[in-house]
Formats: structure tokens, C-alpha cells, sequence
């Protein structure tokens, strides 16, 4: 998984590394990032993460490295229209808010770890007189106004869970994809000689057995999607016959419409599952790019789970969401 925002404040409060963070707490019709986008601007003008890229991180870095000469907080309010982006191409039209924390490392290196550290679910922010601080973790929509007395919060949450049942050419193309995707990412199988870290990435956890003891793993408490890539019909099967009775938010399964309709007819014959649960399984899965090598296919796969999985945080989000302040 690539080093987060906050990680990376984490270093700098360890080295002793002035650095400043830029953070876009408000955007208004076309623009090039989301409020939450993140950057830390160095004294030596490396940037690391993005605010948008072109002149509008040129003008956040100018506000940034003068901030880090004087010490004080600035916000800014650029209006990305013809007389602001023409140079650079950035006339998306639309208006971004934001703010720059200068020497934002010191408030420590414990302080951004339990932030970097995704283990629970918490919430911070910056207040209208720039002091920074934990806050309620509450989940709110991210339609909600901050509070009054906010200039930005912002809810963490533990990353998205991604059990791959299968350990071939496609899981092992896909699981390294979702790592850097900030996806928690599981391999089951019962090939110990390809589920192994010499084939994925340390960061995957791994399970391997006879698929009767690896299918009856727990569930993390996070929402967790699924895909199904074993070495062939009756392991897709099997896998499906215990997953498709499971609390996954989205559940996708490598084949063709033939296949599907084939494992379909034999599930409601037999009373495996209903026609409704059947529906809830993307086979095939993937979006439709044309692809045809193994990356190609991790790619199509990938991007329909980053898809399906903002569909299940805005769930997520609104289902905890309180009307009271955080």
C-alpha cells in the first residue's frame, strides 16, 4: 500500500522536517480534485500527494512556501475560469476553497500515526482558527456542511476489505492493484504453492487449507467485497455456494455469460440460492475495455470494484451519519 498524507507528516515530525499541508475544504461545480484532496509542500518545493495538479497547485505551493517563511496559516478561494487556467489548460470552471498548515509536523509523529492507523473509525479536522484536533468519530454524508466553527473535518475509516478466492495469473496481477488502491486484500486457496509471498505482495494476508476450513474464515467488520478467480468451474462453484450466503457488499466472479447461466440454473434447481441472491454476482465480472491480457483483465476487475465500493461507503457513511456536531 503506497504511504499515506499522513504517514508521510509522520516522517516529517520524526526527522525534524519543516513541511507544509494543504488540504481543499471546498469545491463548487467542475473541478480538478474533491474536497479532502491533500498535499505536503517542502521547503525545496517537492510536493508530495495533489491538490490538482497545474496552476492550481502552483498557487497552492506559492502560498504554501511563503506560509513556511512567516508561520502563519493562510486559506485560499480560486475561481478556475479562463483568466486563472488559460496558461496551464485548467479551465474547468467551477471554484475551490482550501487551506495551508504551516509546519504541520508539529503537532507530532504520535499524532499523525493514529491517523495513518486505520484500525477504527475516527474523525478529525481544522478549526476557524487553524488549530487542528480529533473530533467525535461520527460518520456524517459528505453532503453535510462542517460545523459552524470548522474549516474542515474529515472521517477516517479502515480501509475496505477484498477477499480474492483463487491465487492464479489473475489474482496475482489484481491483488498488488488493490493494495495501491487502499484495499485490504485476502487470498484464499488451497494451493499452498501459489498462495505464498513470493507470488503477492507481504502486505496481502493469505489463507490457505482445504477450501471447507478457508471458506469459514470470519468476516471483518468492514465492508468487504469479493472476487471469485479459482482454476476453473467447480472451484467458482464451491467458493460461490458458501460466499453467495455471506454479508459482502459486492461479490464478482471471472467467467463467461454461459458459465453464469450454466452455475445459475444449477443453484436454483437445487435450492442453493434464489434467483434474487444470484443477482447480486457480477459474472462476468469486469468492466468491458476490450481486454484481453492478464493485467488488462486485473485492470477491468479493479475498476469495477473501486466503483462498487464507493457505492457501499456512501452507504456506509449514511446509515452512521448523525445530525449532531462533531
Amino acid at each position: 500500500m503506497t504511504e499515506s498524507i499522513f504517514q508521510s507528516l509522520a516522517a516529517a515530525a520524526r526527522n525534524g522536517e519543516s513541511v507544509a499541508l494543504g488540504i481543499i475544504t471546498g469545491a463548487k461545480g467542475s473541478s480538478p480534485q474533491k474536497i479532502g484532496a491533500k498535499a505536503l509542500f517542502y521547503p525545496d518545493r517537492k510536493i508530495r500527494g495533489t491538490l490538482g495538479g497545474g496552476c492550481l497547485e502552483a498557487e497552492a505551493q506559492r502560498l504554501a512556501l511563503n506560509s513556511l517563511k512567516t508561520g502563519k496559516p493562510e486559506t485560499f478561494e480560486l475561481v478556475l475560469d479562463h483568466d486563472f487556467g488559460w496558461d496551464d489548460g485548467l479551465i474547468c470552471g467551477g471554484k475551490v476553497l482550501g487551506v495551508v498548515l504551516p509546519n504541520a509536523q508539529k503537532l507530532g509523529e504520535k499524532f499523525w500515526n493514529e491517523l495513518a492507523t486505520r484500525d477504527v473509525v475516527k474523525s478529525w479536522g481544522v478549526k476557524n482558527d487553524f488549530a487542528v484536533a480529533l473530533t467525535n468519530p461520527t460518520i456524517r454524508p459528505s453532503n453535510n456542511p462542517f460545523p459552524a466553527d470548522w474549516l474542515y473535518t474529515e472521517t477516517i475509516t479502515p480501509p475496505c476489505a477484498l477477499w480474492i478466492a483463487g491465487s492464479g495469473h489473475i489474482a496475482q496481477a489484481f491483488a498488488p492493484l488493490a493494495l495501491q488502491l487502499d484495499f485490504a486484500v485476502s487470498v484464499f486457496d488451497d494451493r499452498p504453492e501459489l498462495a505464498n509471498h513470493e507470488f503477492f505482495p507481504k502486505e496481502v494476508s493469505i489463507h490457505t487449507g482445504n477450501w471447507g476450513e478457508i471458506l469459514s474464515v470470519p468476516m471483518p467488520s468492514a465492508p468487504t467485497l469479493g472476487l471469485i478467480v479459482t482454476r476453473g468451474h467447480n472451484h467458482d462453484a464451491l467458493v460461490l455456494e458458501s460466499w453467495i450466503r455471506r454479508q459482502f457488499g459486492f461479490l464478482g466472479m471471472i467467467g463467461s455469460k454461459r458459465k453464469w447461466r450454466m452455475i445459475s440454473e444449477k443453484f436454483q434447481h437445487a435450492k442453493i440460492a434464489t434467483a434474487e441472491e444470484l443477482a447480486r454476482v457480477a459474472c462476468p465480472v469486469g468492466i468491458k475495455i476490450e481486454s484481453k491480457s492478464v493485467l488488462e483483465i486485473a485492470v477491468s476487475i479493479v475498476a469495477q470494484f473501486i466503483d462498487k465500493r464507493a457505492e457501499i461507503l456512501g452507504k456506509f457513511t449514511s446509515a452512521q451519519s448523525s445530525p449532531s456536531p462533531r
